[in-house]
């Protein structure tokens, strides 16, 4: 972990999650009709909108998919939402490229090795506490904070601080 992280925060523009592990704590409780039904924090929600409100870009990408999902981050107004992904690195290469996005200006949060290859072509990858020993090897910065604990809510304050945006007058309102 890189002592002088916070320097490589002054620049983000664009947040990258995965969502189970990272907005979750990765457990599913499956439904009679095979459902999945998740838990969310609402810390890491109000702060996803605060830098939708704010102008970053804010994107998720996971291999897990449901309505519950599309509808939080509808609610969330995150619009660049991919869902049931199996190439993450494409998928998030191919948005980049499309919206002229320097990696380095980028904070990934992943939580496992489908989120391994992503968080290598990025400038600012960082994980939750509880996320594995490959994922936390290569993250300049572990939250203390375990997926679906706040972690999320975490790096956004970390960043929105450093770039003297977090008292702003958006911040208060949903």
């Amino acid at each position: 972990m890189m002592s002088n992280y916070k320097s490589l925060l002054r620049k983000v523009d664009t947040f990258i999650f995965d969502y189970d592990g990272v907005m979750t704590d990765g457990r599913v409780i499956l439904l009679e009709k095979g459902q999945p039904l998740r838990m969310a924090n609402v810390k890491d929600g109000y702060v996803l909108q605060l830098a939708v409100k704010l102008g970053y870009n804010v994107l998720i990408i996971s291999g897990g998919f449901s309505r519950s999902m599309e509808n939080r981050f509808g609610m969330l107004g995150i619009r660049d939402v991919f869902l049931g992904v199996k190439n993450k690195k494409k998928v998030l290469g191919d948005f980049m490229d499309e919206k002229g996005i320097n990696p380095e200006h980028v904070v990934y949060m992943g939580d496992d090795l489908p989120d391994y290859q992503v968080m290598k072509s990025i400038g600012v990858p960082v994980c939750p506490a509880d996320a594995s020993e490959e994922i936390k090897a290569i993250s300049i910065y572990i939250s203390d904070k375990n997926g679906g604990d706040g972690c999320v809510r975490d790096i956004i304050e970390q960043v929105l601080k450093v770039q003297g945006k977090w008292m702003s007058e958006e911040a208060f309102n949903w």
